[in-house]
C-alpha cells in the first residue's frame, strides 16, 4: 500500500465513524518524519476516543497497519497514531484551533480537504 493509498484508507475509515472536516497533507517534500499527515477533528471527547478506537480496529483488522506510536491518553482531546508513512492528529474543537497544524504545515497546494 503506497502512502497515497493508506492516507485515502484512514480518511475514509474517520469519514465512515462521523469525522469532522478531515484533511490530509502532503508533508513528503517538508519533513523526514512521514509523507502525510491527517487531521480530523471529533465533536466531543467521546468522538475522538471513538474515532481513534475504530480506525486503529479497522486498520489492523482491514490493511494489517497497526500504529507503531500512539499518544493522547483517554481524555479525549488530541490523539495521534503514527503509521510510519501517516500520521493521523484526531483532535476535538478546542485543541483544534489551539495548534491549527493545518496552518504550519501547509503552503496552499499540499492541503486536500477529504470528500469520500
Amino acid at each position: 500500500m503506497t502512502s497515497k493509498e493508506k492516507t485515502l484508507a484512514i480518511c475514509k475509515l474517520l469519514s465512515e465513524k462521523k469525522g469532522e472536516n478531515i484533511v490530509y497533507i502532503d508533508v513528503a517534500d517538508k519533513s523526514a518524519l512521514c509523507d502525510y499527515f491527517v487531521i480530523a477533528g471529533g465533536r466531543s471527547s467521546t468522538a475522538v476516543r471513538a474515532l481513534c478506537d475504530n480506525l486503529e480496529e479497522k486498520m489492523e483488522k482491514d490493511y494489517g497497519e497497526t500504529p507503531s506510536r500512539k499518544d493522547g491518553g483517554r481524555e479525549g482531546r488530541w490523539n495521534v497514531l503514527d503509521y510510519g508513512d501517516v500520521i493521523v492528529h484526531i483532535f476535538n474543537d478546542e485543541m483544534r484551533d489551539f495548534y491549527n497544524l493545518e496552518r504550519l504545515w501547509e503552503n496552499g497546494s499540499n492541503l486536500t480537504p477529504y470528500k469520500d
